[in-house]
């Protein structure tokens, strides 16, 4: 009975519960399989049908179609390319003089920058009638490529192309004082001829320690007429002004959209973002600038870059490159001079909307920001900007005076050898000096060239600091021969780099270049340092460099430095710093010559000759590694004529012999240069 009365009592709510339960199961099943469904449809339907716009964005970077140069020429009918291998501007200038030469002969040419194209299409040039590849080539270092031209050497190293109907000409831009001179340009006129190219105009050879500018012309004079004569065309006229960019003034402009000094993103400077380089240089702000000399005329300085924070890597013996400003009086004197507000608000866009290069620098900007950051108005002008200048002169004497300087006459050379580069006239004295001279500043602007980065060979080790980057520099001061004070834009830009309270006064533009100048692998190895005056900076980095190998328990071999300045108590750099080093064992040699110390002057080559013995020693048994850093015009040739004479001596060998000991210590990476001229 007991049974029987429970049975129906409980068996109904429990038969209930139990469908309530299979409903809120299902339901739940429902629910969650409708949201599913739901966010698959709203969030991954959506992707596949974004798909097909994502190569609308694509197109217009278009970076297919700018990587062939042949295609762009028939697109815009040119028939010459001038390629240019650049690292401060100069070989971008003087293509951009052919390619605007080209007309002159009825023919079209356009300035191409090897980095942005593919060049194994050099093959297919043949296809356009009357084409001319011409290659305007700097030698970098040590005889090596710039950095836009990287790509191209290794692909001419490594190609096997057939450049059976390529028509070609080049002009090298080297430095004497430089080991391997125009090394660039000799390698791709070679190479070019070696995959069949045939030359139709002989190898130009242009030395800046001369006068480059004179090569150029000399090269070019002669060049059109050999172009002439292979295409059968002639000169359709004379040099004739063409502008390349127009000018457009912003009377209404958002603020926000205006350049201030960017090297590349507009607001990079207010928001940066890594990686850094040339386009894209980080804000270092200065924690240390302090004078290095204790006397004499000169200021010789110690700067330290903050890059915490950068994710910037360096080595000990890479350069850092660092953008100046130009000085604020020189800018504001031109325009006085202009009769122009400098605050006006422009862009120069080029009117061949074809180019790559949409404008001369960033724009929009105002013509104060052009002057300061963009453009060099320090150097004097070449003969180019002369002739498109002299159009403005109202007096005729001194129109007549420029279009002299910007002819190819022999006179004319003369003249501007004198009355410009030898007078070290820029464009403001330029100016000052011809009172009827009086440019649109548009015009002024497109024709000067871009203001370039200045590289220091940095003076610390990345493994003691790794968060600074330091550099040793001395600012340039000197009076022309017209009584003018020129100053070096860098050297007193960075001198006025005084750490602050708040740091926005003491923001360097920088990024750390490469270099192959390294300790050898192997900390064993002896090495021996030759650098006078600020020659001592790359140094500094590798002692500081061993002295950390040494803390690390690691064999360190022998440590020599030959250091030289003008007098012991005026400029002797680091002269505490190098005694710790000694002391501590890691210098484990220093020999300083002091030149102007007594009556007979004393160099550093001096004092490798009076230890002559000890260096083939190292040298010859030590496997040493040879360094040299500093002046290339005299230094670093006396030091090498003197281990040609150690060599000789010790070795047994004549001359000949000698120099190719020492070229061999070179090839092997045993001697290497970091020098300027």
């Amino acid at each position: 009975m007991g049974d029987a009365s429970m049975g129906p009592n409980v068996s109904p709510p429990d038969s209930t519960a139990q469908q309530d339960s299979l409903f809120s199961m299902t339901d739940v099943f429902l629910i969650s399989l409708i949201t599913g469904l739901l966010t698959y449809w709203l969030f991954f339907r959506k992707k596949k049908e974004e798909v097909p716009d994502l190569p609308k964005v694509q197109t217009v970077a278009a970076p297919v179609r700018d990587s062939s140069f042949i295609e762009k020429m028939k697109k815009t009918g040119r028939n010459i390319v001038v390629f240019y291998g650049s690292q401060t501007g100069t070989a971008e200038e003087f293509a951009n003089r052919l390619s605007k030469d080209a007309h002159r002969y009825g023919l079209r040419g356009m300035a191409a920058d090897p980095e942005e194209y593919d060049l194994s299409d050099l093959s297919r040039l043949s296809e356009i009638d009357k084409s001319l590849a011409v290659f305007c080539m700097a030698t970098y270092g040590e005889g090596d490529p710039t950095d836009n031209a990287q790509d191209f050497y290794d692909w001419l190293q490594e190609a096997d192309a057939d450049l059976s109907g390529l028509r070609f000409a080049v002009f090298g831009l080297g430095n004497k004082t430089y080991e391997h001179f125009n090394a660039m340009g000799k390698y791709v006129d070679k190479r070019l001829e070696e995959l069949g190219a045939q030359r139709i105009f002989e190898l130009g050879l242009g030395d800046d320690d001369g006068n480059l500018e004179e090569d150029f012309i000399t090269w070019r004079e002669q060049f059109w007429p050999a172009v002439c004569e292979h295409f059968g065309v002639e000169a359709t006229g004379e040099e004739s002004s063409i502008r390349q960019y127009e000018l457009v003034v912003h009377t209404d402009v958002n603020m926000n959209k205006v350049y201030t000094g960017e090297m590349g993103r507009l607001k990079s400077y207010e928001n940066q973002k890594p990686p850094f380089d040339a386009k894209n240089p980080f804000l270092a702000q200065v924690t240390e600038n302090r004078k290095l000399n204790k006397g004499g005329e000169r200021h010789l300085m110690h700067l330290e870059l903050d890059i915490s924070n950068s994710k910037i890597r360096y080595e000990s013996g890479d350069h850092v490159a660092v953008y100046p400003a130009n000085d604020s009086s020189l800018v504001n004197q031109i325009g006085e001079i202009l009769g122009t507000n400098l605050d006006t608000i422009m862009s120069l866009n080029n009117l061949d909307e074809e180019s790559n290069k949409k404008h001369p620098f960033p724009c929009p900007t105002s013509y104060r920001t052009a002057l300061t950051y963009y453009l060099d108005i320090t150097n004097p002008p070449r003969t180019n900007v002369l002739y498109e200048l002299a159009q403005y002169a109202t007096d005729p004497s001194e129109q007549e005076h420029l279009r002299k300087m910007a002819s190819s006459a022999p006179e004319g050379k003369a003249l501007y050898l004198s009355w410009v580069v030898e007078a070290r006239r820029n464009i403001l004295a330029i100016l000052q000096d011809m009172p009827s001279l009086c440019p649109p500043i548009d015009h002024l602007c497109e024709l000067l060239p871009r203001l370039q980065a200045r590289y220091y060979s940095i003076a610390s080790s990345s493994k003691v600091h790794p968060n600074s980057i330091h550099i040793c520099a001395v600012t340039v001061e000197y009076e022309t021969k017209t009584g003018r004070v020129n100053k070096g834009v860098a050297t007193n830009w960075l001198k006025g780099k005084v750490p602050t309270d708040n740091g926005s006064s003491s923001l360097v533009p920088m990024y750390v270049r490469k270099s192959q100048f390294r300790l050898p692998f192997k900390p064993s190895t002896p090495i021996i340092m030759i650098g006078p005056g600020t020659g001592i900076a790359p140094f500094m980095g590798f002692i500081q460099e061993r002295a950390w190998l040494k803390q690390q328990g690691k064999e360190v071999g022998e440590t020599v430095l030959y250091y030289g300045c003008r007098r012991e108590h005026e400029d002797y750099l680091y002269h505490e710093e190098l005694g710790r080093f000694q002391q501590d064992g890691v210098l484990t040699q220093l020999h300083v010559a002091f030149s102007r110390d007594q009556a007979e002057k004393v160099y550093v080559q001096h004092l490798l000759k009076k230890n002559k013995e000890n260096i083939w020693k190292l040298v010859h048994e030590g496997n040493a590694h040879i360094y040299v850093c500093g002046d290339a015009r005299n230094m670093a040739r006396d030091v090498q004529n003197t281990f040609y004479e150690i060599v000789a001596e010790f070795g047994n060998m004549s001359q000949p012999q000698a120099m190719d000991y020492v070229k061999k210590l070179m090839t092997k990476g045993r001697y290497s240069l970091d020098v300027w001229s």
